[in-house]
């Protein structure tokens, strides 16, 4: 008996020396990913890796239906099916209808804004809901997040480009599918998952309603530094979006890992200002926390994917009535950005 248990406490201490021997692989995380190269020394990918370094996020690097993209205008086809997009709140339909740019009545959310050492972002409470339908959509959306990207200069820091252009930010307002999916994060990995509106920031002596209560130096500086927290309420969901009922869509997919290609895109063609200040404001928000070295959040855009035949399709009607995506080729219409963002054509 002896014997045998000095047998098994040898085999035992072998067992223990064996598995603290094994070497110590770091954990890949969800969150292990970044715009641009820290300067910390440890690497963290940036986009051209994100599809190398974790195998759940192989659509960054081999997806052929990825975002953001770069909108030729001259390549956009007229669809008449598309129809204006509507907005409610509350679950009581209609209340907040956008068709031609009106609201029916008071549009009031809530939300907490964050430093997510990435982007500037609003999550929304649950006690006010937004929900979108019409456009491009078969099924109702509802807002779980707006987030905030913009650039370290003027004329960039959007993540769409429209031909060839940048603009000096981007807001993006993220829907998912509550009708098919319980949650955001089961909808953003399935078919129809989400939907996500654009819509493009520029300077301007004057700000959007909407991110003049995001932006304003009280708000701002409460979020300096990665996961600082602000509560916001009383914020008018309708203002944040321009004048317009004009869109543009297509199919692709989100902007950060792990990229799944769920996503129905839609691009205002009418972009939203802020003040210059508000955008000096945004320039000094660390990505990093207080005691690690200031690295400003400017520049979080992903670089635009190749486009690979989609169609890109427009309730702007350029006399281009009965033709489909497969003859969109033979289209010689050139159309170009106005200062206000408007697209024109020229003859």
């Amino acid at each position: 008996m002896d014997i045998i248990w000095e047998l098994f406490i040898i085999l035992h201490a072998n067992f223990i020396i064996c598995i603290s021997a094994q070497p110590n692989v770091p954990k890949i995380h969800e969150g292990w990913w970044a715009y641009k190269e820290v300067v910390q020394g440890s690497f963290v990918p940036v986009p051209s890796f994100w599809g190398l370094v974790n195998s759940a996020w192989n659509l960054c690097s081999v997806g052929k239906r990825q975002s953001p993209v770069n909108i030729e205008t001259s390549h956009m086809i007229f669809d008449p099916f598309l129809t204006p997009i509507r907005l409610n709140t509350g679950g009581r339909k209609n209340i907040c209808r956008r068709e031609g740019g009106n609201a029916d009545g008071p549009c009031q959310v809530g939300g907490t804004m964050y430093n997510t050492g990435r982007h500037v972002s609003l999550r929304m409470d649950k006690e006010h809901l937004v929900n979108i339908s019409g456009g491009p959509m078969t099924y109702s959306h509802r807002l779980e997040e707006i987030r905030l990207h913009f650039g370290s200069e003027d004329g960039q820091g959007s993540e769409h480009l429209l031909n060839g252009q940048a603009f000096s930010g981007e807001v993006q307002l993220i829907h998912y599918n509550h009708e098919l999916y319980t949650n955001y994060t089961e909808a953003a990995k399935s078919p129809n998952g989400l939907v996500i509106v654009s819509i493009f920031m520029k300077i301007a002596e004057t700000s959007n309603a909407f991110l003049n209560r995001m932006l304003n130096r009280d708000t701002i500086t409460r979020i300096t530094y990665k996961n600082d927290a602000y509560l916001l309420t009383g914020l008018n969901i309708e203002e944040i979006y321009p004048e317009t009922s004009s869109f543009i869509t297509y199919d692709g997919s989100m902007t950060i890992p792990p990229c799944f290609e769920t996503a129905t895109w839609i691009l205002m063609n009418k972009p939203v200002y802020i003040t210059r200040m508000q955008m000096h404001s945004l320039r000094l928000l660390s990505q990093n926390q207080p005691s690690q070295i200031f690295l400003s959040m400017s520049d979080n855009v992903r670089p635009v994917q190749p486009l690979n035949n989609r169609c890109i399709r427009t309730n702007i009607n350029f006399s281009m009535q009965g033709k489909d995506c497969p003859n969109n080729r033979a289209q010689k219409l050139q159309y170009r950005a106005n200062i206000s963002g408007q697209l024109l054509h020229k003859m």
